[in-house]
C-alpha cells in the first residue's frame, strides 16, 4: 500500500487510503504537461492535497556534454533546452564566452541580437497563449496565435535557416549578416500584429468563462515567489521586480525605452496579463531598433580556437520564461571544466505544489498553463 506523511495532519506514515485520499498520475505522456512531465497528485475528492513532480524522462545530461565541447560548440546545446527561447539561450552563452575573453562586439551585432531576442519572446508568448487557451477548452485562439507566429518563423528561417533551434549566435556577434528582406518583413509583421493583438483580448481575455477559470486560482504571494526562486512572468505576476533586462541590462537594453510589466494579482490571471502586456513591450522594443540598425561588421574578429582564461564567469539574460544563467568554470583550456545552467522553468515548477494546494483538480491545467512550462528546460 502506498504510504506517506499525511499532509494535512503531519502524522507520519498515515495511510492515504485510510485518510480518504486518492493518488493519481498525470503524465509523463499527457497533453497538458507539454512534455514528458510526471505529476503524482494526492486528492481529497476533487481538492488537491499535494502535487509531486517527477523529472528525468527527457534528461540528456546537457551540462556534462558541454564539458567535452568547445566554447563555440557548447552554445547550441541550449537550443534544445527551452526550445521556445533558443535565440535568447544562445545569446547568454555567447555573452559568457565574450565576458571571459573580454570581447567587445560591434553595435550592429548587438542590435541584431536584441531584435531577434524580442521576436523570439513574441513567438514564445504567442504559442503559450494559444496552447493555454486550448488546454482550458478554447480551441480558436490556437489558430490565431499560430497565424502570427508563422510570420516570425518565416523571418527566422530566412535569417538563419532554422525555425526553432536557431544556432545563430556566435562569440563575437552573429553567424552571418541579415537577409536583405529582414527589415521589410519585420516591419510588415509589426504592422500586422499590432492590428491583431487586440483580438487576443476580445476573444479570450475578456471572456467571463476564461476569467472564472483563472482568477483566484494558483495564488502565490510576492514573498513566496521570491522564496521559491521564481522569475519571469511567474514572479512578476506576484509583484516581484525581476526583469534582467531592467535590473542588469546587457547589450543595448539600457538605451531602449520599455516598461517592466508587474502585476500584483498573484494568481493565474495576473500571470496571464503580464505576458499579454509583455508582447506589446516587445513590439515597442523592436520598433525602436528596426530602422536604426547601424552599418558595420556583424561579428568581431576572434580566434578560430577559443580558450577562456582560468576563472569563473556568470552571465544572465531574460528569456520568455524568466532568468536564464550560464556559469562557466574554466581551467584555461579549449573546453570548459564545468558548466551550470540556471534555467527559469526548474524554479518556477518548484512552486507548483504551493500554487495548486487547495484548488480543484480541474484548476491544475490552468495553473500549469500560467507558469508556461517547457519540460526540456527543466529536465536537461
Amino acid at each position: 500500500m502506498y504510504r506517506t506523511t499525511d499532509i494535512l495532519t503531519n502524522t507520519p506514515n498515515a495511510s492515504l487510503s485510510e485518510a480518504g485520499y486518492m493518488v493519481i498520475n498525470v503524465g509523463p505522456q499527457h497533453p497538458a504537461t507539454h512534455g514528458v512531465l510526471h505529476l503524482v497528485i494526492t486528492l481529497s475528492g476533487e481538492t488537491i492535497i499535494n502535487v509531486e513532480p517527477h523529472l528525468g524522462y527527457i534528461h540528456r545530461s546537457i551540462e556534462k556534454m558541454c564539458e567535452s565541447l568547445t566554447y563555440r560548440q557548447f552554445i547550441y546545446t541550449t537550443s534544445r533546452m527551452d526550445y521556445l527561447s533558443s535565440h535568447i539561450n544562445n545569446h547568454c552563452c555567447a555573452l559568457s564566452v565574450e565576458k571571459g575573453l573580454q570581447i567587445e562586439i560591434p553595435d550592429r551585432a548587438k542590435y541584431i541580437r536584441i531584435i531577434l531576442d524580442e521576436l523570439t519572446r513574441l513567438a514564445s508568448h504567442q504559442l503559450w497563449w494559444g496552447a493555454m487557451a486550448m488546454d482550458i477548452g478554447a480551441i480558436t485562439p490556437f489558430f490565431y496565435a499560430f497565424r502570427e507566429r508563422e510570420m516570425i518563423n518565416d523571418i527566422m528561417e530566412e535569417t538563419c535557416g532554422a525555425r526553432l533551434t536557431m544556432n545563430y549566435m556566435v562569440p563575437g556577434g552573429v553567424m552571418f549578416d541579415l537577409h536583405p528582406n529582414f527589415q521589410k518583413k519585420v516591419k510588415e509583421f509589426i504592422a500586422f500584429f499590432k492590428s491583431k493583438i487586440n483580438e487576443y483580448d476580445e476573444i479570450l481575455t475578456g471572456n467571463i468563462i476564461f476569467q472564472n477559470r483563472m482568477k483566484g486560482v494558483g495564488i502565490i504571494s510576492k514573498e513566496d515567489a521570491i522564496s521559491y526562486g521564481c522569475t519571469g512572468p511567474t514572479a512578476r505576476g506576484s509583484g516581484v521586480s525581476c526583469d534582467v533586462r531592467k535590473l542588469y541590462p546587457y547589450e543595448i537594453y539600457n538605451r531602449i525605452e520599455f516598461d517592466e510589466i508587474i502585476n500584483n494579482g498573484c494568481d493565474s490571471f495576473a500571470r496571464y496579463e503580464v505576458r499579454m502586456q509583455e508582447m506589446k513591450q516587445s513590439l515597442k522594443i523592436i520598433e525602436q531598433l528596426i530602422d536604426n540598425i547601424p552599418e558595420g561588421d556583424f561579428q568581431a574578429k576572434t580566434k578560430t580556437v577559443l580558450k577562456l582564461p582560468k576563472g569563473e564567469f556568470y552571465t544572465r539574460v531574460e528569456t520568455a520564461r524568466g532568468e536564464f544563467g550560464v556559469y562557466i568554470v574554466s581551467e584555461g583550456g579549449t573546453t570548459p571544466y564545468r558548466i551550470k545552467f540556471r534555467s527559469p522553468g526548474f524554479s518556477n515548477l518548484s512552486a507548483l505544489n504551493h500554487m495548486a494546494k487547495g484548488n480543484k483538480i480541474g484548476d491544475l491545467v490552468a495553473i500549469m498553463g500560467s507558469i508556461d512550462l517547457v519540460i526540456p528546460d527543466i529536465d536537461r
